[in-house]
């Protein structure tokens, strides 16, 4: 069953590599999405696959790359939207 999560983390996550982490660990877990730094010092990613994939890739974020320290993730229900990949953005 596909399903979509849009996660919101907190803390110290830019600058650290972290968006270059996301998308490593979506491409082991075969999710597709985005992931993007927001203004106010936040990481957004979306993220769609199968369901055990999704909580996989949510897993990783958690825990983030060396050097970053994930005090928070903000997640809530997405809508599938059949991306074909995963992407950083700006």
């Amino acid at each position: 069953m596909l399903v979509a999560r849009r996660f919101l983390v907190r803390g110290r996550v830019q600058g650290v590599g972290f968006r270059y982490y996301a998308h490593e660990m979506a491409r082991l877990e075969g999710v597709r999405g985005f992931v993007r730094n927001l203004a106010d010092g936040r990481v957004e990613a979306v993220a769609e696959g199968d369901q055990e994939a999704v909580l996989a890739f949510e897993r990783a974020i958690r825990r983030g790359p060396p050097g970053a320290r994930v005090e928070d993730v903000d997640t809530e229900p997405a809508d599938p939207a059949g991306r074909s990949a995963f992407m950083i953005r700006s």
